[in-house]
């Protein structure tokens, strides 16, 4: 049975991941408190989620930000009677999900979150959601601190499918003071930094970063 691991609390909500998946391309999920109440985001489900949820508020609601990321979010929907928002990007994932399912286009729904998004191609649909007062920015693929996504120096690390043109137009003209992210732990220290340096540096830090990626027997 899976174990729920919080990898990060802060004042407003959680981070968590499973804790078999610690230490490897962990899928991380995020509850963020709003006015409106506690929005989910691209949850993975294990036993004590709820106790965790009930602590801060009650769910107003699920959405996904990536389309690659249905993860458990319709039985975290269902559980609280809520539906599966859905950005206008990610439209399609509605055929694909066992739940009630709402769209949305320049923001979160009954938040401040505006959505951003960073990728839309045939292959990729994702979203970023920025609460520029808050200073709370979530992206969940294009960036990531897990592993898979750094260099030994890096803090925040670009996708490998995107190193070499990262989302710059998209992502670099924001300064957040905290970066959630789909894979590993969030950016709570210097963010806007950490972020400004990993849009930077992507393509530079390319070469050092695949060879790494096929030299690593933990890749």
């Amino acid at each position: 049975m899976a174990t729920l691991e919080v990898v990060d609390r802060w004042d407003g909500g959680i981070s968590w991941t499973l804790a078999e998946e610690v230490g490897e391309m962990h899928r991380t999920s995020h509850a963020v408190e709003t006015d409106d109440g506690l929005w989910v985001i691209d949850p993975v489900d294990a036993p004590g989620l709820d106790d965790e949820l009930a602590d801060l508020g009650e769910v107003a609601g699920v959405t996904l930000l990536l389309d690659r990321h249905k993860r458990d979010a319709a039985a975290v929907a269902q559980r609280h009677d809520v539906p599966v928002s859905l950005p206008e990007p990610l439209s399609d994932v509605a055929d694909d999900l066992d739940a009630e399912t709402e769209r949305y286009s320049r923001t979160l729904p009954d938040t401040e979150f505006r959505a951003i998004t960073v990728v839309d191609n045939r292959l990729w649909h994702e979203v970023a959601l920025y609460d520029r007062d808050r200073g709370t920015l979530i992206v969940p693929e294009a960036v990531g601190t897990a592993e898979f996504f750094t260099t030994g120096v890096e803090r925040l690390g670009v996708h490998p499918a995107l190193r070499l043109f990262p989302p710059q137009t998209a992502l670099g003209g924001l300064s957040p003071d905290s970066v959630l992210v789909g894979h590993g732990p969030g950016v709570f220290d210097d963010a806007a930094n950490a972020l400004r340096v990993a849009l930077a540096r992507s393509r530079k830090s390319a070469p050092k970063y695949y060879a790494g990626l096929l030299l690593s027997p933990l890749r």
